[in-house]
């Protein structure tokens, strides 16, 4: 699942894409994309991608996957059920949490939307007049009332603190 960046230069959006979009976008801003923030839209964090270097072509065999061994508990009955899958216990559970993840991706849950936008909002709007007010409105769930504290704001980044509230707000 690749993680969509947007890029703020001070108060004005630059570019929203898979990471590999907003490299080239920046890229193409020369030495204009010297003071860039970026931000993963999942999480609302600052983050940082390498201008200068693009990735290793992948060698032959398998990927490094990082596994980790670690015990579970489960019903017997949950246990016939997995031994009776033919790709085995271990490709089951982990393609059953691939999926799980996936979904959960599709819509994130309201938590996680206000905290992305707090993040987003700390490090964009902190400074801000209205930024407390908005933070709490946020986290109470009430548009109108963040809406109106971050009015003054500049319009990209009240723009995007909003689309990543939304489904706080929605929900």
């Amino acid at each position: 699942m690749d993680r969509t960046l947007t890029a703020f230069s001070g108060d004005y959006w630059i570019a929203t894409g898979d990471e590999d979009e907003v490299r080239a976008a920046l890229r193409a801003m020369g030495d204009d994309a010297q003071n860039i923030l970026l931000f993963d839209d999942r999480t609302g964090r600052q983050v940082d991608i390498d201008l200068q270097v693009d990735a290793p072509p992948r060698g032959r065999g398998r990927p490094k996957m990082g596994v980790q061994a670690r015990e579970i508990t489960l019903l017997p009955r949950h246990w016939d059920w997995l031994a009776a899958q033919p790709r085995g216990a271990s490709a089951t559970l982990r393609q059953l949490v691939e999926d799980a993840v996936k979904a959960s991706a599709d819509k994130p849950s309201p938590r996680a939307a206000m905290d992305a936008a707090y993040h987003f909002l700390t490090a964009m709007a902190g400074d801000r007049p209205g930024y407390e007010a908005a933070i709490r409105a946020l986290y109470a769930r009430d548009k109108a009332a963040f809406e109106a504290a971050a009015e003054g704001w500049p319009g990209a980044i009240r723009s995007h603190g909003l689309a990543l509230a939304e489904p706080a707000f929605s929900a």
